[in-house]
């Protein structure tokens, strides 16, 4: 690990200046001559067949300049939109298009589309499009879909379970048949979303001479993108340009690949011009990806000691009326991760995916693991409690202790979750949370503290791992990082920008290894004709482990380089030179220095005579980084919660995560990503829920609907660090951009538990609302 130097510093992030002062460009900021604006005709019903769509008074409103249906784009592509993670190989993948074709199967999916000179004459457009339906019965529900008499969403498929597969290590048979203790609950996740700050949005300008595309799009993933847009539309790669300008967040949202980014392409083929195309906020709560909903089935086989001997269970993932770019990967990893950090010996589960009349499912911020860490606290709790014993009892007995480790899954690389869970507790002791809770019951007050632990696959990036569990595409990751003849440095990356500081992070990465000034570096991305390949983009916690180390590696042969030059300019032995500030110095001679810009300019202007005849000119490094493993990140979360008997409302009163990463690159960067988690992670287990109606309509609208917590909900929260390298990732990086969100609504809950112990509640279900929570108090008290 680093001591000293630029990593490990907590600086300010250097994109904030630009950001916070509005020069910012996002991709509403993209203006192209005679760029026309588009809106899309969205279905409101759930369940039907397609009679007609007649577009004819649309077309002939003045400003409008094309309307498109869904056959029509049908018949200008080359595919059906592409489903990234296929991890059960015999699973039916409905073929679904841009715009859809025949039959609507959720709410929200796109009929028709208009590309006017501006978005209002393109709306008023939308109204005149007369579209006739033979409404179809709904499936709205899991339970209804799964129903014996259920009406199907897909003609050619005989049922709504698109496919089965399991996840099996152990003997789980004989785990149970020689258990001292079996518990079992239900759980269910409701449907919520990542909802960042600014909608999705794509500008396309389709060349008609060049027969080039170039599209500016808010993704996460710009050549997972580039990839989709040829597969779709029959392009080469090497004719798709993608850049990504300024992300107004993306929490897994902007990962997935829309049938609207193709809409927007179509739309400028047909007209010769660049189409824009911004969702607003009422349509992003149907058009954009839904998350979380699954149903867990579980059971936990122990010992009378509290040593768990094994899982076993069933998560039905409830898929929408189309599979999204994640298809059922999301909770695949539900499923794979339900053993948490504990050493399982045995598990059996199952995983099936129902498709439902919904909004597509996708990814958010976490993934599956918000949903397994809530299972395997709740049961961690429920078993210490069945057997008399404190919760952080069963949780030592059966922490993993042993790394390398193999999971159900993955190899899990390191840990100290003991030290982890102990740093939490002193955290708490020094908060005075105990003497709180005490004063709290004195009066009267329901005061209760909750913990959970968890632990995080990150850094996903071995290709070969990922290609096995279904994915299409790869994990590697190629940076650059190059001196100019200045002497100044620019890192070249593939990873997209999107609030989390990762250009702040990289330029601190190449100046501590180069030893340079950080204001000498300078981050570029966005850009698919100029960035390098990053085969998974901007996720999965990836920035750090997977940028990083590469950028780490490339500096760190650029660096070699800068001496060997040094050393001939000051006739010197490299090692015995070091650079600091961007000046290199013969070690215990003052004095005797070159500049950085010293070697730039040898390196590219004045060669003769400065530039050693073995050196090539230039100063630049490649380096593609395929990691050989996955690195596991840990962490405990702690909550002080307040409960109002009356009303039911839930107050948190401190947040503490302690937490460990690997090597920290910027703590302060580290810490902001743990808040923002923890906020999300407060509105997932307290307020968000997308709604429907009996019919299956889609009730969420506005955020008056869908409760984001505010400033007043989310208490102050308060990290502790510490780290354990990752030996296999050069620099010991992992990840920590969704840490915050999964251990958080366990310890919601289990807080909420603690404060209200006269109620015996089991809580299975999220988000817990007031009503919720007062139907549950009534519940335990028998009233």
């Amino acid at each position: 690990m680093d001591v000293g130097g630029l990593i490990g510093a907590r600086v300010s992030r250097v994109e904030d200046v630009r950001l916070l002062t509005g020069r910012a460009r996002f991709v509403d900021d993209v203006r192209e001559p005679g760029m026309l604006e588009a809106a899309i005709l969205r279905s409101p019903v759930p369940h039907a067949r397609i009679v007609s769509v007649d577009v004819s008074k649309a077309a002939a409103l003045p400003g409008v300049s094309a309307v498109v249906t869904g056959a029509e784009v049908k018949a200008a592509v080359r595919g059906p939109q592409p489903v990234t993670w296929q991890v059960i190989p015999d699973m039916f993948h409905p073929r679904t298009y841009a715009l859809a074709v025949d039959k609507v199967t959720y709410p929200g999916q796109g009929i028709a589309a208009v590309a006017a000179k501006n978005r209002a004459v393109a709306e008023d457009a939308l109204e005149l499009i007369d579209v006739r339906y033979e409404e179809l019965p709904a499936v709205s529900t899991l339970e209804q879909a799964l129903a014996e008499d259920a009406p199907r969403l897909f003609d050619e498929w005989p049922s709504n379970v698109l496919g089965r597969t399991a996840v099996r290590t152990g003997d789980a048979a004989a785990a149970f048949a020689e258990a001292d203790v079996v518990l079992s609950a239900e759980f269910r996740f409701p449907r919520q979303m990542g909802t960042p700050l600014e909608t999705r949005g794509v500008v396309a300008t389709w060349d008609p001479f060049t027969d080039r595309l170039d599209v500016w799009l808010t993704t996460q993933a710009p050549n997972i993108a580039q990839a989709a847009f040829a597969e779709v539309l029959g392009l080469p790669v090497g004719r798709i340009r993608v850049r990504t300008p300024d992300l107004g967040g993306g929490f897994g949202n902007k990962f997935d690949f829309y049938g609207d980014e193709v809409v927007a392409c179509v739309l400028s083929r047909r007209t010769g011009k660049p189409v824009k195309l911004i969702e607003d906020r009422a349509e992003s709560f149907v058009a954009t990806v839904h998350s979380r909903e699954q149903k867990v089935d579980i059971e936990v086989a122990a010992r009378a000691d509290g040593t768990i001997t094994g899982m076993r269970g069933t998560v039905y993932g409830v898929l929408g009326g189309a599979l999204g770019t994640a298809g059922l990967s999301p909770c695949w990893v539900t499923a794979a991760s339900v053993t948490g950090p504990y050493d399982i010996a045995a598990l059996d589960m199952n995983l099936v995916g129902v498709a439902t009349n919904r909004t597509p499912y996708g990814s958010f911020r976490g993934y599956g693991l918000p949903k397994a860490n809530f299972v395997h606290e709740h049961m961690v709790e429920l078993l210490a409690k069945r057997l008399g014993m404190p919760a952080h009892d069963i949780r030592r007995r059966n922490f993993i202790k042993q790394f390398p480790h193999q999971s159900p899954v993955f190899v899990f690389d390191s840990g100290r979750y003991e030290e982890c869970l102990d740093l939490c507790l002193a955290a708490v002791r020094d908060a005075g949370w105990e003497r709180i809770r005490q004063d709290a019951r004195a009066r009267g007050a329901a005061v209760g503290i909750g913990y959970s632990f968890q632990n995080e696959v990150t850094g996903l990036g071995p290709s070969r791992i990922q290609t096995f569990a279904g994915s299409s595409h790869s994990g590697f990751d190629e940076e650059v990082v190059r001196i100019d003849s200045t002497g100044h440095v620019t890192v070249y990356t593939g990873l997209s920008a999107m609030g989390q500081g990762i250009h702040t992070a990289l330029a601190q990465v190449a100046a501590h290894t180069l030893g340079v000034p950080l204001d000498h570096v300078t981050v570029l991305s966005g850009d698919t004709d100029s960035s390098p390949y990053s085969g998974y983009g901007t996720g999965a916690s990836r920035g750090a482990p997977l940028g990083g180390a590469a950028v780490r590696t490339a500096a760190t042969r650029l660096k070699a380089k800068v001496l060997r030059i040094a050393g001939h300019i000051l006739e010197a032995a490299p090692e015995d030179l070091v650079i600091t500030d961007g000046v290199i110095a013969v070690r215990g001679v003052p004095g005797r220095t070159v500049t950085m810009a010293d070697i730039g300019d040898a390196a590219y202007r004045r060669l003769g005579g400065r530039l050693p005849e073995d050196e090539t000119p230039t100063l630049e490094e490649r380096e593609v980084y395929d990691p050989v493993n996955v690195a596991t990140a840990f962490g405990c979360t702690a909550v002080l919660a307040e409960v109002d008997r009356e009303t039911g409302v839930v107050t948190l009163l401190g947040y503490l995560i302690a937490h460990d990463c690997g090597t920290v690159i910027n703590p302060m960067i580290v810490d902001g990503q743990l808040h923002g988690g923890a906020a999300q992670a407060i509105g997932g287990a307290l307020s968000e829920e997308l709604v429907y109606d009996a019919d299956g309509r889609m009730r969420t609208r506005t955020f008056a609907d869908y409760l984001l917590p505010s400033a007043a909900e989310v208490p102050p929260v308060a990290i502790s660090h510490m780290a354990t390298p990752a030996d296999h990732v050069p620099g010991g990086f992992k990840g920590m951009g969704e840490s915050g969100v999964i251990g958080g609504g366990a310890a919601i809950v289990n807080a909420i538990v603690d404060a209200l112990p006269e109620y015996d509640l089991e809580i299975t279900a999220l988000p817990i609302t007031p009503p919720r929570l007062l139907a549950l108090m009534r519940k335990g008290t028998g009233r």
